[in-house]
């Protein structure tokens, strides 16, 4: 293990010094004093880890292809823009476009995320990107989402809080959501409808469940004993009428 200060640093030092470190065959590296560099584990490969202690900028992640990041604090915009593989793993709270066109992998939230989060999150094949958040969403949640699994948990909400904001899943289209606790109608896109979860369901969500427990040092039966509700799309052409015909 190693461990680089970044204090002195701007984000492209940052991240020349991260490239090389990790290019030299160190699997787990520590970053101290991270406060607003972006772009830090852009487009990495392989298997390595990277703790961050202190708050990453914009883009952590982005393009990500199978490491592990944790974050000590919190994180700003754009996390897991278009990864493709790997885990992160926030111990705090997370801002708006997390996992925007997320592919592959999985990031867990200890506590809220912002807005337009798992926006155009897709899966294919054998990938399913995974989002677990473990307190509340802002508005646009799930936007045009093509794919994989959204879960919000609502751990702690105080009185009159709610789940998530509105015109949640507005324009989705595949994938599904999963809410512990339920949601007003009014505030979903006209897009998806809401169901009961089948035993399926609770056995997806108790695998994701397990890790976030673990990484947290939750109890998981507790977060497990309340009722979950599900989102799903009505269809996978929600706009398909606006298309031109020839």
């Amino acid at each position: 293990m190693r461990a680089l200060d970044a204090k002195s640093l701007d984000y492209k030092a940052l991240n020349i010094k991260i490239k090389s470190y990790l290019s030299s065959g160190i699997k787990e590296l520590v970053l101290d004093n991270v406060n607003g560099q972006r772009f830090i584990g852009d487009g990495l490969k392989g298997n390595c880890k990277i703790i961050i202690n202190g708050i990453p900028g914009s883009d952590l992640a982005a393009f990500m292809d199978g490491p592990t990041i944790e974050v000590h604090g919190n994180a700003q915009d754009g996390v897991g823009n278009t990864m493709n593989a790997g885990t992160i793993i926030i111990y705090g709270d997370s801002r708006d476009t997390l996992g925007y066109s997320m592919r592959g992998g999985e990031l867990y939230i200890q506590g809220d995320v912002g807005y337009r989060v798992g926006i155009h999150m897709k899966g294919y094949l054998a990938k399913q990107p995974v989002i677990v958040v473990g307190g509340k969403a802002g508005d646009f949640f799930a936007e045009y989402m093509a794919g994989g699994i959204q879960i919000v948990l609502g751990l702690n909400l105080k009185q009159e809080e709610k789940l998530v904001g509105n015109y949640c899943g507005a324009g989705m289209h595949g994938g599904v959501i999963y809410l512990r606790g339920d949601v007003d109608p009014a505030q979903l896109g006209k897009e998806v409808k809401k169901m009961a979860v089948t035993e399926e369901d609770l056995n997806i969500i108790n695998k994701y469940v397990v890790n976030f427990a673990e990484y947290f040092k939750m109890d998981r039966e507790k977060i497990m004993s309340k009722s979950f509700i599900k989102l799903i799309p009505y269809n996978k052409r929600p706009y398909g009428n606006l298309y031109a015909k020839w």
